[in-house]
Order: structure tokens, then C-alpha cells, then sequence
């Protein structure tokens, strides 16, 4: 088997011995290490493969102009500018076969810029004293980057940050020796959704869609499953998008930790992909289940999920807020766009008999949608709930009408 180059990415002036202890476990491992410094002030204590010089080169521009900005912050930008550039010029040349980099808050930043930098499949790990924290926006992270909290890792080297640096070096040269380059077949259809307990029209449209020769890729809505969504989208990836769940949008709009960022339901849109939107899941807001509810959400109906969340219902003034939002975001759209209103209901806690039912208040979000559409998207209203089998079907009339017109094309999409 062929040894996978993985590059590893710190700033040597300051993180030096880490480094080469983890060029020493990716050898270790039959990996073929390279290293890349990223400091701007210091000299690193070993010969590295790319230096700051080469860094700084690639976007013309030199180490010492960096450092004339006299500000860490644009300091540090600036290096992440010509970083992600050299790495994807890297991988483009056939260099390197996947990337890892190291850090706290700063080194962090960085390597998210870097690990961006990459195509989809190309394995990126970020060994992180912040990961998983919140300071860290949905944005900002790749649809495939993988993070391990460098525990220990502040300030030297010891027991406890080498057990997480091995692993972390064994983690990617495995995901090196075992990643394909991502190759479409078939065209690709995104679908957002929650679980099957909350939203399942997937159930009936995935073997329909799969006959028509499509693939369908589901992307569950709690935050980074709509990051995820909007990355592919932003690269071209999908034939078609059938946006049926909007959680996300509800929970930014409402400042909910369970976000997927600012540009969620436009990506789609502005690159010019078909798309049918669904308004699933608007009536409720996510909070996590550990935290005690805001003040002004204490005393409404809720659904405790599990452990982890809960969603809590918003009423007649948020949703027609939260409207206005959506309309403004689709209204962006460059390609054919269909908003679909089940009237019947967008959730399955809010049929009739069940805790969250409550038509009047759901009504004043589809009239609110109404008055707000703009020419280019057409608004169709379905006398039917979001999970009954007369949706799926309508929106598999609007798909095929598509096809039938071009606007959907059966062709992979290898961007």
C-alpha cells in the first residue's frame, strides 16, 4: 500500500516538540509526514517542509509584511489566508492526502480556514483545546472535519496531550489509507429533516426518488446537519434540494445554541439549484433539555425530546417575524423555487390530540407567508399535514413536472 503524506499544520516557532512527536507517531504508523509552519514571529526549532516564507509567498505577499500589521489577530489571518491557499494547491498537485493541525484559539481559527480549503472526503482533523465549544461557529466548520480536544496541550508536552496526539495521528493516516476520492454516479438530492418521530416524509419519497434514478442524502436538522447541507449546496453538489425542515432557521432567528449559521436557506437558492421548500418544524424553537428555559418560554407548551433537546412552541408575533425572515431569505434565489404549505400541520406533535396541536397560531405563519412571496417563487397550499402520504406525492407532481422541463436535470454532479 502506497504510504499516505499527511500534512501536519502548527506554528513551529511555539509548538515544536508537539510537532515532531507527531511526525514521529504519523511515521510510526507508515504515514509519510510533512510539516507546514504557520507562526509569524518565531523561528521553529526543526527543518519543516513548508515554511511561514512559502506561506506568506503564496498569496504575494512576505512574513515581514505580516508582521508589520501589528495586530496578532490580522496577523494570523493573513497566515490563514496563504495557508489555505498552499494546502489546496497541495492537494490539487496530488502532494498530500489529508491534513492535520493543531492549536488553541488561534491555531484553531486557522485550521478551520484550512481544513475549508479542502474538498469533501479528503480526511482534516483539528487537534483543538476549544473543540466542541460553542466559540466556534457552525460556519466554520467543514461538513467532514473531524476534532479531538487536545487535553493537557496549553503549555508543553506531557503523558496526557501524547495519548491524544497518538490517536489523532493514527485517526488520520487510518482515514488517508481508507478515503476515496468522492466520485457522484448518480444525481444527488438533498432533503433536510428530524427524526422519524417528528418528520417522515422521507420514508415515502426515498424509494421514489431512487426509482427515478437519484440519489437521496438526508441531513438531519440539529445544527451542523444544516451546515452541512449549505456547504454541498454552496459547492454545486445537488441536482435538486427539497427543503422540508427549517429548525434551523427558527432556532437563529431565536437565538437558539442548535443553530447551522446565518446563511441557512440561502445557499441553495443563490447558486441556482432547484429547490422545494417545506415550512417543517416552524412552530417550535430548540432549547437545550440541561438548561432552564428563557423566561419567556418557561410556561409554554413543550416537547422534551430526550435528554439532550427540547422544543417549545413560539406564538402568533414570533411566527409572523420568523415569516419574514424566510421570505427574505428565499427571495434571494436564483433558480426555480416552490414553497409548499401543508395546512393540516408541519410537525407530528402539532396533529390534532397531540400536545402541540394548535391551528389558529399555525395559520398566521402561512397567511403571513402569503402576503410576503415575491414573482419569483411560487407558493401552493395543500390541504394535508407534512407527514401524510398526499404531501410526499404532491411533491413528487412538482419533481417530475421539473424533470419533464429540464429544470431538473438526471446527470451527476462532480464539482
Amino acid at each position: 500500500m502506497k504510504r499516505k503524506t499527511i500534512l501536519i499544520v502548527g506554528t513551529a516557532d511555539t509548538k515544536s516538540d508537539e510537532l515532531l512527536f507527531m511526525k514521529h507517531c504519523i511515521e510510526a504508523q507508515g504515514g509519510n509526514p510533512k510539516v507546514m509552519d504557520v507562526g509569524v514571529l518565531g523561528d521553529p526549532g526543526f527543518a519543516v517542509d513548508y515554511s511561514k516564507h512559502d506561506v506568506a509567498k503564496t498569496i504575494n505577499t512576505t512574513n515581514k509584511a505580516i508582521i508589520a500589521l501589528g495586530d496578532e489577530n490580522k496577523a494570523m489571518t493573513k497566515t490563514a489566508e496563504g495557508a489555505s491557499k498552499l494546502v489546496s494547491q497541495l492537494y490539487s498537485e496530488g502532494k498530500i492526502d489529508g491534513m492535520i493541525a493543531l492549536g488553541g484559539t488561534m491555531g484553531t481559527d486557522l485550521a478551520l480556514d484550512v481544513a475549508s480549503s479542502l474538498p469533501f472526503g479528503v480526511p482534516k482533523y483539528v487537534v483543538s483545546t476549544i473543540s466542541f465549544s460553542h466559540l466556534i461557529p457552525p460556519e466554520r466548520i467543514s461538513p467532514d472535519l473531524s476534532m479531538m480536544l487536545w487535553s493537557g496541550g496549553l503549555y508543553g508536552i506531557n503523558k496526557i496531550c501524547k495519548s491524544v496526539l497518538r490517536q489523532a495521528c493514527g485517526a488520520v493516516v487510518g482515514a488517508a489509507r481508507a478515503s476515496q476520492k468522492l466520485k457522484i454516479d448518480k444525481p444527488l438530492v438533498a432533503m433536510s429533516s428530524l427524526g422519524k418521530s417528528a418528520l417522515k416524509y422521507m420514508v415515502y419519497l426515498k424509494p421514489e426518488l431512487e426509482k427515478r434514478g437519484f440519489e437521496l442524502v438526508v441531513f438531519h436538522t440539529t445544527g451542523q446537519g444544516g451546515r452541512a447541507l449549505e456547504w454541498l449546496a454552496s459547492k454545486k453538489r445537488f441536482a435538486a434540494v427539497l427543503d422540508f425542515s427549517l429548525q434551523e432557521v427558527v432556532n437563529d432567528v431565536f437565538n437558539s445554541i442548535v443553530t447551522s449559521g446565518k446563511d441557512r436557506l440561502e445557499n441553495t437558492g443563490l447558486n441556482g439549484i432547484p429547490q422545494i421548500i417545506a415550512p417543517g418544524s416552524i412552530n417550535i424553537v430548540d432549547i437545550p433539555t440541561w438548561q432552564k428555559p428563557p423566561k419567556k418560554l418557561k410556561d409554554r407548551p413543550s416537547h422534551v425530546h430526550n435528554r439532550l433537546i427540547s422544543s417549545v412552541v413560539l406564538d402568533k408575533k414570533e411566527l409572523r417575524k420568523l415569516a419574514a425572515k424566510i421570505a427574505q431569505k428565499i427571495a434571494k434565489a436564483k433558480g426555480k423555487t416552490k414553497l409548499l404549505l401543508p395546512l393540516k400541520g408541519v410537525l407530528e406533535w402539532d396533529r390534532k390530540g397531540r400536545e402541540l396541536y394548535d391551528p389558529e397560531t399555525l395559520h398566521v405563519f402561512f397567511n403571513e407567508m402569503k402576503s410576503l412571496h415575491t414573482p419569483n417563487i411560487e407558493i401552493e397550499e395543500i390541504n394535508c399535514h407534512i407527514n401524510d402520504q398526499v404531501f410526499a406525492d404532491r411533491v413528487l407532481d412538482v419533481f417530475d413536472d421539473w424533470i419533464e422541463k429540464g429544470i431538473i436535470l438526471k446527470q451527476p454532479v462532480n464539482a
